[in-house]
């Protein structure tokens, strides 16, 4: 299936199975204390949350209204709650040296709360709304996810709700600041 033609459930799945790559490759650097393997966890850690923000800012603004109105509130209220709870820890993570004491304990609260998400979301939420959106509502929710991540912070801003209104008024303001401040920092752009 072209990029074009790929629904939001594949979409969100890519995302996930990228997350999950790059937890591996900061599982494999765990105990490594040289300086150039604090450098790529750190390069790590930054990318995670910069690719779960943007994730979580999309799905809090187009998949979980179409979720809560056609699949479950409920569904979509935990999903919500899982994202604040995760945002919660990255904001701790953000900016933190790798030397911290505390880093690897944040880091593994981090890996555990996203993979219990991605898998309700996989087991449960992505099979529901196979059964009750078409493919073409699942195509057209990818592009509209897809915009949102273009612009969407990259950085966690726990103090903005996890509401579709506040995230989409705030979303783009932020995001542009974020990456203003990621291209002078270089976060978020991996050494050679």
């Amino acid at each position: 299936m072209t990029e074009a033609q790929q629904d939001v459930i594949e979409l969100l799945t890519h995302d996930h199975r990228e997350v999950e790559q790059m937890f591996q490759q900061l599982e494999g650097l765990r105990g490594q204390t040289d300086e150039a393997s604090k450098k790529r966890r750190k390069e790590l850690v930054d990318q995670v949350i910069i690719e779960l923000v943007r994730h979580s800012v999309a799905e809090e603004t187009q998949v979980y209204p179409q979720v809560q109105a056609k699949v479950s509130a409920e569904e979509a209220e935990r999903a919500k709650h899982e994202h604040s709870e995760a945002e919660e820890t990255m904001k701790a993570l953000d900016g933190m040296d790798p030397d911290d004491p505390q880093f690897e304990a944040q880091l593994e609260t981090l890996m555990r709360e996203i993979r219990e998400h991605v898998a309700e979301e996989e087991g449960e939420m992505f099979p529901h709304m196979r059964t009750v959106f078409s493919e073409q509502e699942l195509v057209e929710l990818a592009g509209k996810v897809q915009q949102v991540k273009k612009i969407a912070p990259t950085h966690p801003h726990p103090a903005v709700p996890n509401e579709r209104g506040a995230r989409l008024a705030t979303g783009p303001v932020a995001g542009l600041f974020d990456r203003m401040r990621d291209a002078v920092t270089g976060r978020g752009r991996e050494s050679d």
